[in-house]
């Protein structure tokens, strides 16, 4: 699909007998999101409380991978939205396309309309949150829409600044797309023009495709279906695996993938479902664990194996992503 973080359509529906202008005239059926939730499941007093900071950052990002598509929403708000636990953090899906307008790419007009309408709408969604709670209008969180377009700035000029190296300084552009794939984006394409300060100076521009990075490079080695920052943490697993290995080659490397999935992460995963919250999506679970061993690990320095930090984690209750945020 073009666009990454958006409920699946599996079909429509059709009333032939209506105008296909007007509305009512046909739906379209999306797929089930497992494991997901809606805003209010976050909520904490007036606002989002501890959970503030995630949603800032899933709402910004899920608004800068839609515009990198082209696609400009219209309708961007709270309940537009579904939430689902992303390791350590909150990954947001958009389910209500309804005004959606896809161009090859959105102008800087476009997307500052989209921003605007996002934090109106949000200041809305929070006012009705505060008045549901029984708070007055004041206590509302009515900046979470211009906090959301701050961050959503901030991340979209990260991924399209140039930048411009010497002839001694070309590791820099290996630097800057390792920073793109650390934020989880993927690189399409490297522009290399001369810069207009002369010499063999270079300014080097570079295309950005979707976010998912990790997600796409975990499925390459190990076949797991995950979110991007679940993926993360999988990978950090497996490369945690794989330096006790003494074969580092490539062939080396796709046979220790294979071992970690059938010796760790199956069992792993079969004990987990066995015994966790079926509401909790599996590997998620299996996240939380990887958490604990390396909260562990760094408490005691030294290397958990995983049946003593299991036991442990199981005997601490299971602990990981709390909806409550405490």
């Amino acid at each position: 699909t073009r666009i990454r973080p958006v409920a699946s359509a599996v079909g429509v529906v059709e009333r032939s007998w209506l105008d296909a202008t007007v509305e009512g005239a046909g739906a379209i059926i999306t797929r089930y999101v497992e494991f997901a939730f809606t805003y209010r499941e976050l909520i904490s007093g007036g606002g989002f409380g501890p959970r503030r900071d995630q949603m800032l950052d899933a709402f910004a990002g899920l608004l800068v991978e839609l515009h990198l598509a082209g696609c400009y929403w219209g309708d961007c708000s709270l309940s537009n939205v579904l939430y689902r636990y992303d390791a350590n953090t909150i990954q947001a899906i958009m389910i209500d396309a309804e005004t959606v307008e896809l161009r090859e790419a959105l102008s800087d007009g476009q997307r500052r309309d989209d921003l605007e309408i996002m934090i109106l709408n949000v200041a809305g969604g929070m006012a009705d949150i505060a008045a549901s709670q029984g708070l007055d209008i004041d206590e509302a969180d009515l900046h979470l829409g211009e906090d959301i377009a701050g961050r959503y700035h901030g991340l979209w000029n990260e991924l399209k600044r140039d930048i411009v190296v010497g002839p001694d300084e070309r590791y820099r552009i290996r630097e800057r797309v390792d920073r793109l794939n650390d934020l989880g984006f993927q690189v399409q394409d490297v522009d290399l023009v001369p810069d207009d300060s002369g010499g063999d100076r270079v300014r080097v521009g570079v295309a950005v495709a979707g976010r998912s990075f990790h997600t796409d490079r975990r499925r390459e080695l190990t076949r797991i279906e995950a979110t991007e920052n679940q993926a993360r943490q999988i990978l950090s697993d497996l490369h945690y695996y794989e330096a006790r290995m003494h074969d580092h080659s490539r062939t080396g490397k796709a046979i220790a993938a294979i071992k970690w999935r059938v010796d760790v992460f199956e069992p792993m995963m079969q004990q987990i479902t066995t015994l966790g919250d079926p509401g909790i999506e599996p590997v998620q679970l299996y996240c939380d664990f990887l958490h604990h061993r390396y909260l562990m690990a760094v408490a005691q320095e030294r290397d958990i194996p995983n049946n003593e930090a299991f036991e442990a984690w199981l005997a601490a209750g299971m602990p990981g992503v709390d909806l409550n945020g405490t």
